[in-house]
């Protein structure tokens, strides 16, 4: 119990100490260092997504033989409707950070920033139900998913989460708001992620015969944040070296988490 408490609150972590940057870096983030931190986090989440949901999801189904593949497939496809959908009744975060002032965030100032927590919050859901999904499957004794691969994935989101609380903190903090409120609201739009996957290992019951389709779920979840937001906010005006190379880092290093801690 004590080992998931733990994994619960790291990715959390992650989101807090990245917003804690508004107090050490000037009032606007460096463009290069926004891209590879963008491009470092969609790394490490497509290789979370691969080795600690899509393979545990196709390991478990085994038993299907030549048919294992099905339960991702259709658990993936479901993840990337869903988000489909919410991104279409919610803000795009690219389209946020490019038109701050556009018509469809003028209202004010408060305003604009709670649509950023907000749109960035929700996007931080699959995230936290990836997290409890995994950690569900270890209490429940599955061979799928150690602790190690369960600890693994919620060290790799939290050191995606990392830039990301930066990247939310500091244009809060641009448009003039005290660097206290900016790491407030940056940190507040990760605590989503430990409740999500709290409920989630709540759940396990309903969850452990439907895991496989759960934990592709979230990859297709995951997948399709790095796909529309965090891919076109990287490389706008076709600027790409910096984060090919921090999709790269990224990508390798959790690779090496997900398959060194969860052998």
């Amino acid at each position: 119990m004590k080992i998931t408490i733990i994994g619960l609150l790291i990715p959390f972590l992650g989101t807090a100490f990245g917003s804690a940057m508004v107090f050490f870096m000037k009032r606007e983030m460096n463009d290069s260092l926004q891209r590879v931190l963008l491009g470092f986090a969609a790394g490490v989440m497509i290789a979370a997504s691969v080795w600690s949901l899509l393979i545990p999801a196709m390991d478990i189904s085994e038993n299907l033989g030549r048919l294992a593949f099905l339960p991702a497939l259709i658990g993936f496809i479901l993840g990337v409707v869903f988000l489909f959908f919410l991104d279409k009744i919610t803000p795009h975060l690219h389209a946020m950070a490019q038109n701050p002032e556009g018509p469809k965030y003028s209202v004010n100032k408060i305003s604009r920033t709670m649509m950023l927590v907000f749109a960035v919050t929700l996007h931080n859901i699959p995230e936290g139900m990836a997290v409890g999904v995994v950690f569900a499957s270890f209490l429940a004794g599955g061979s799928a998913v150690s602790s190690a691969g369960a600890l693994a994935l919620a060290l790799g989101i939290a050191i995606q989460n990392f830039p990301e609380g930066a990247i939310i903190s500091m244009p809060l903090r641009s448009e003039g708001n005290s660097k206290t409120k900016s790491f407030f609201y940056g940190t507040l739009s990760g605590a989503v992620e430990p409740v999500a996957a709290l409920i989630t290992i709540l759940l396990t019951s309903f969850i452990l015969p439907f895991l496989p389709y759960f934990l592709a779920f979230a990859a297709g979840a995951m997948v399709y944040v790095v796909i529309e937001e965090l891919i076109p906010e990287a490389t706008r005006e076709e600027k790409t070296d910096v984060c090919t190379i921090g999709f790269a880092a990224g990508f390798a290093l959790m690779m090496v988490l997900d398959v060194a801690l969860g052998a």
